[in-house]
C-alpha cells in the first residue's frame, strides 16, 4: 500500500504562467467591464471621476503587468 502524500503548498511566488494570464485576463476582463459601465453611465449622463478613475487604472495596471512579463520573458525559466 503506498503512503497518499498530499502535494507541498505552492508558494505565491511560484505562480507559473498559466495561473498568471488567467489572472492577468480576470484583471483585464474587470477592466473592460468598468469600462462599459462607465460609458453607459457617460450616456445617461452619471458619470463621475470615480468611475473614469477605476477603469484607467484596472486598465493601466493590466498594461504594466503585461509590460512587466514581456520585459522578464527571458528570467522566468
Amino acid at each position: 500500500m503506498t503512503d497518499q502524500v498530499p502535494p507541498p503548498p505552492q508558494d505565491e511566488e511560484e505562480e507559473n504562467e498559466v495561473i498568471r494570464a488567467a489572472r492577468e485576463r480576470q484583471q483585464q476582463r474587470e477592466a473592460a467591464e468598468a469600462t462599459e459601465a462607465a460609458d453607459e453611465d457617460a450616456a445617461k449622463g452619471k458619470r463621475g471621476w470615480k468611475t473614469a478613475a477605476a477603469a484607467g487604472l484596472g486598465i493601466g495596471s493590466a498594461a504594466v503587468i503585461a509590460a512587466l512579463l514581456y520585459a522578464n520573458r527571458g528570467k522566468i525559466k
